[in-house]
């Protein structure tokens, strides 16, 4: 049953989807390790899209003191030949151990552009700590962490929406349990103010489940709710996705 889930689901749409969003600990796979994510979807007929997206991840595991990763990701999208998204997102980020299993220290670099969030670049560099905060059943792991970055912002029209540079405390929540022994779910939020004004903040809002289907395949189900509650002119304060992909892991 599980093999004809599967079967019926590629036929359907092909996807992907490596990159996970669980929390990232040193030793859980040590060495070198990759992922990599591609879907593409086409539409003719009564509607008219085409939609891409990619990304890759490269993670190297000490095993013992710390824990490495970039990645990168993009997507581009039409409907009736008219863009609708293009978007490009790198990040790369270095885990230290403090103390044998609690504290971690972290750094951080990052650069985006959204051409649909006015955003031609943000880039952004930053560091802080990461505390394991309990365990749930020997089944679950929960972080919170907190730091601070500085970030450059330019947008497509800077007439408009001049370019920006900031401070912004960086605090999270991460946690991920194993339902069974070949699934979990996972939820993280950022929270992200200026330091010198508070009430100016953007959030990151991101549930996964993840449900084997067969063998190394899985199937992920995922709700991402984004916000910033000072948006460049022209941009709504908040976005609101839903994903549905296979992962493969090894």
């Amino acid at each position: 049953m599980k093999f004809l889930l599967l079967i019926t689901l590629i036929t359907t749409q092909y996807v992907f989807a490596l990159v996970s969003i669980a929390p990232v600990e040193i030793g859980d796979k040590p060495g070198f390790s990759s992922t990599i994510e591609a879907a593409l979807e086409t539409k003719r007929g009564n509607t008219d899209t085409d939609s891409y997206k990619a990304s890759a991840r490269t993670t190297y595991d000490s095993s013992q003191s710390y824990v490495t990763w970039a990645e990168v990701s993009g997507a581009y999208g039409k409907a009736s030949g008219e863009e609708n998204t293009n978007k490009l997102f790198l990040h790369a980020r270095y885990i230290h151990a403090i103390t044998d299993k609690t504290l971690r220290a972290e750094a951080f670099g990052q650069l985006k552009n959204d051409k649909f969030k006015q955003i031609n670049s943000r880039a952004l560099i930053g560091g802080g700590v990461r505390f394991k905060i309990f365990d749930l059943l020997q089944n679950g792991k929960g972080y919170f962490g907190i730091g601070a970055f500085y970030e450059n912002i330019r947008y497509e029209n800077e007439l408009i929406n001049p370019s920006e540079d900031n401070l912004r405390l960086n605090s999270y929540f991460a946690y991920s349990v194993d339902i069974n022994k070949n699934s979990s779910i996972a939820y993280t939020l950022y929270y992200q103010p200026k330091i010198d004004r508070l009430n100016d903040d953007v959030q990151s809002h991101e549930v996964e489940l993840k449900l084997s289907v067969y063998e190394n395949v899985f199937l992920k189900f995922s709700l991402s709710y984004d916000t910033d509650s000072k948006p460049p002119i022209g941009v709504a304060k908040y976005d609101f996705t839903q994903n549905t992909s296979f992962i493969f892991n090894f």
